[in-house]
């Protein structure tokens, strides 16, 4: 038993419906599908154009966005370091929570560490978890700025800011990469769903 968990919890799984039962009622495999990299980098955008690509499929799928999931579930938190991971662990479980209930998961988290990236493989389940580098560089985002953080930013706005104030660690090896300074959200798609594809069919 987890020493941290109070010895009056019995979590209740086996007489529960299978994942397995799930995931065939629902004609796919679940997933999850984390894409991070630095605000206005593109994730949000790829995951919504993921997530109608394969609801138009027939697909069963859930995005999770880091600015939905932080004016919700974790609206209690800052961008503190703990708090950073706390924010991740609690979206992992949730993320975790959804596969087994045999959907497709896409989150959208910047996820600015290694370590950050690994608890939440570790919290999902190697199998089961995906990590998707969306890359843009600082500049390419402040040119960007879709939501007009890099001008508050700019203007002192906005303290522990991920690629300024604090820092973002570049994957040394990941899953899959997606530079959308380099290619268009439509080229961008179209390599997203050839790596996705063959995770979720049965």
């Amino acid at each position: 038993m987890n020493p941290s968990q109070p010895e009056h919890l019995y979590p209740q799984f086996e007489r529960m419906l299978s994942r397995q039962e799930r995931e065939t009622r629902l004609g796919q495999r679940s997933h999850v599908f984390w894409l991070y990299g630095l605000s206005g980098s593109g994730k949000s955008t790829l995951a919504v154009a993921l997530e109608k690509s394969l609801f138009a499929q027939g697909r069963i799928v859930q995005v999770l966005d880091g600015d939905n999931i932080r004016t919700g579930l974790n609206s209690n938190l800052g961008f503190s370091d703990e708090d950073r991971t706390e924010n991740i662990r609690r979206i992992a479980h949730v993320a975790k929570l959804y596969a087994q209930s045999g959907l497709i998961v896409i989150t959208s988290f910047i996820t600015p560490r290694e370590d950050l990236r690994q608890l939440a493989r570790e919290i999902i389940g190697p199998e089961d978890f995906s990590g998707v580098y969306v890359k843009a560089s600082f500049e390419a985002c402040a040119a960007r700025d879709p939501k007009g953080l890099y001008a508050k930013v700019k203007a002192g706005q906005v303290k522990q800011f991920t690629g300024k104030d604090s820092g973002f660690e570049e994957p040394a090896a990941p899953e899959l990469l997606i530079d959308t300074e380099r290619e268009s959200i439509e080229q961008s798609l179209e390599h997203l769903l050839a790596y996705a594809t063959p995770k979720i069919v049965r």
